[in-house]
């Protein structure tokens, strides 16, 4: 019989619960095609390498953009080697709990579903991620107590205020960490005349990127093709510079926090400020993003301990009684 499966379809992540096994698979969300043959090349960690770097009838795309499916036929097809790393096969065909954001529309939410499906599930269902982290992240969501999550994702940050196993409020903004890495690429192209990739924009962002200042912080050294001459160049970046580039989508996620504990009755508000505000998702490691978040708010963020695994681990939980959890989940079956 096959093994329940909960996936963290991520824009920037992929991460794959087994039911009884634990999280058997983390990969970048990309996807490596032969343009000509059509056939896929490599997924995951193998293809994200190839981001950049190949010639020009092979494509290292990502399907999936501001947690929307941009292309049905690439995602399908990514989701089918999911499975298949998984052990699913067309004989044992599993349950899958699917974690997506909840500011994608209702036509979205039929694409990922029905792409599920055809891709070898027998069933697929939808929990919303700001609910999952709040499950991964041990929160007594089932109280009546203000549990708030902000998940920052690689292209949605979604900011919840949880009581009594609902959404209480709720503020999605279509921005993360991918809007972050343009912002770096945007500004060394703007103020150094140096264009610079993906993967080097998110180079930097790791190396120094930060939303508060810091301690020990250290300038890097950035390579580049100058758009003047075409040559390679390089130029020192300093954490500074690297922090008013992205002060733009930061604000944008500051702001969407800022709105959704608008949005609290005076008794839930009342318990953050004792409970604090919780940060999950890859986005939400960038340095000094809890410090920036709490200067605005003043009120503790606490970033959890698992923030990349921390959706998937919540939606693995619910497939271990999925049946019993059914509420949680978005919509009738389609």
């Amino acid at each position: 019989m096959a093994r329940d499966l909960a996936i963290d379809l991520g824009t920037a992540n992929t991460l794959v619960y087994a039911k009884g096994q634990g999280i058997v698979l983390n990969e970048p969300s990309v996807i490596a095609l032969n343009q000509q043959s059509g056939d896929v090349l490599a997924m995951g960690h193998e293809a994200w390498q190839m981001i950049g770097r190949t010639p020009g009838y092979i494509v290292a795309v990502r399907p999936l953009r501001q947690g929307a499916i941009t292309d049905f036929d690439i995602t399908q097809r990514m989701i089918r080697l999911l499975l298949q790393r998984a052990g699913v096969s067309r004989f044992n065909r599993p349950r899958v709990v699917i974690c997506v954001p909840s500011a994608i529309t209702e036509v979205e939410r039929r694409a990922v579903t029905e792409a599920a499906r055809r891709a070898g599930a027998a069933d697929a269902q939808l929990i919303e991620q700001p609910m999952a982290a709040a499950i991964g992240a041990g929160l007594s969501i089932n109280e009546p107590l203000a549990n708030m999550v902000i998940d920052v994702g690689g292209g949605t940050s979604e900011t919840a205020l949880i009581s009594l196993g609902g959404v209480v409020a709720l503020q999605a903004v279509r921005v993360g960490s991918f809007d972050i890495d343009a912002s770096i690429q945007t500004y060394i192209r703007r103020e150094y005349g140096i264009a610079v990739g993906e993967r080097t924009a998110e180079d930097i962002k790791v190396a120094i990127g930060s939303a508060w200042p810091v301690q020990d912080e250290v300038k890097a050294e950035v390579r580049g093709r100058d758009l003047m001459s075409g040559l390679p160049k390089n130029v020192i970046l300093d954490p500074a510079e690297v922090r008013d580039a992205i002060d733009e989508p930061i604000s944008a996620i500051v702001d969407s926090v800022i709105a959704c504990l608008g949005e609290a009755p005076p008794e839930l508000a009342h318990d953050l400020i004792v409970r604090g505000m919780y940060l999950v998702g890859g986005g939400g490691m960038l340095k000094g993003l809890a410090q920036r978040i709490a200067n605005e708010t003043e009120i503790p963020v606490y970033l959890v301990e698992a923030p990349l695994e921390c959706v998937v681990l919540g939606a693995g939980r619910c497939i271990e009684a999925y049946d019993q959890l059914r509420v949680m989940f978005m919509g009738a079956r389609t």
